[in-house]
């Protein structure tokens, strides 16, 4: 007959000092964050993160983006569709690939990341404000380390 009480491992387990509880909790609070500084009330955290990877790499496929965003390809067709109603980037046809969309900044989008550029570096600041400088070091270290992956 099993047991059905928990064991002392199961006593001890605490959701709220779990790694990923406490990863969501910042990120949430790094969400929250953006919102009240970005300056727009429209730009959501990743359709920033989108626009810049498009200043970063140049125009890009939805394919590339999900690559370069972390964003899925689910995601990252709602994010291309809402930015391309905000006239912040324009989609054309590949002219390699006929079936594939290429998404590009528009003058519209690069003014836009270049004055949230300046706001984003101080959200970054509002985000780390309680941790000293070797913390911040620290927490970043770490952070790089738990994404990476073997392949890079």
């Amino acid at each position: 007959m099993p047991n059905d009480e928990p064991s002392s491992n199961d006593a001890s387990y605490a959701f709220s000092n779990q790694v990923g509880h406490l990863l969501r909790k910042a990120y949430q609070r790094h969400l929250a964050i953006f919102q009240q500084n970005v300056g727009d009330s429209q730009l959501t955290a990743v359709q920033f993160v989108t626009l810049c990877a498009l200043r970063d790499h140049g125009p890009s496929s939805q394919t590339a983006l999900v690559k370069a965003t972390a964003v899925d390809q689910a995601t990252i067709r709602g994010i291309v569709d809402r930015l391309k109603a905000r006239d912040l980037i324009s989609l054309d046809p590949d002219p390699q690939d006929k079936r594939k969309v290429i998404c590009s900044l528009t003058d519209t989008g690069l003014q836009l990341v270049q004055e949230t550029v300046p706001r984003a570096a101080h959200i970054s600041e509002l985000t780390l404000s309680k941790l000293n400088p070797a913390e911040r070091v620290a927490v970043l270290f770490l952070l790089r380390k738990l994404i990476e992956d073997g392949d890079e």
